[in-house]
């Protein structure tokens, strides 16, 4: 089954496709089919339903979904963690 993770970001363009990228390779690695949506942190509900969201910015709002920081991405630290909780997340 397709999972839908929503990646946003400031502006939807840098950090975001950075991000999305990782999240592309990590999910094509594990066997997991994905889909994508990249969009600003402003444009998250509207993008819904989905089954994670992955931010390279900070976000308190609570969508009803897991919300996973992907800042590691961006800085190279923490990394590993990140990718175990996504794939924990897309995995259930």
């Amino acid at each position: 089954m397709k999972k839908r993770v929503i990646v946003a970001c400031g502006g939807a363009v840098a950090t975001s496709t950075i991000a999305a990228n990782k999240v592309v390779e990590l999910c094509k690695n594990n066997g997991i089919d994905v889909e994508i949506c990249q969009c600003r942190i402003s444009e998250i509900a509207s993008n819904l339903p989905a089954d994670l969201i992955v931010t390279t910015s900070n976000v308190r709002r609570d969508y009803g979904i897991p919300l996973i920081k992907g800042m590691p991405f961006i800085s190279g630290m923490g990394v590993e963690k990140t990718e175990a909780n996504i794939l924990k997340v897309l995995n259930q």
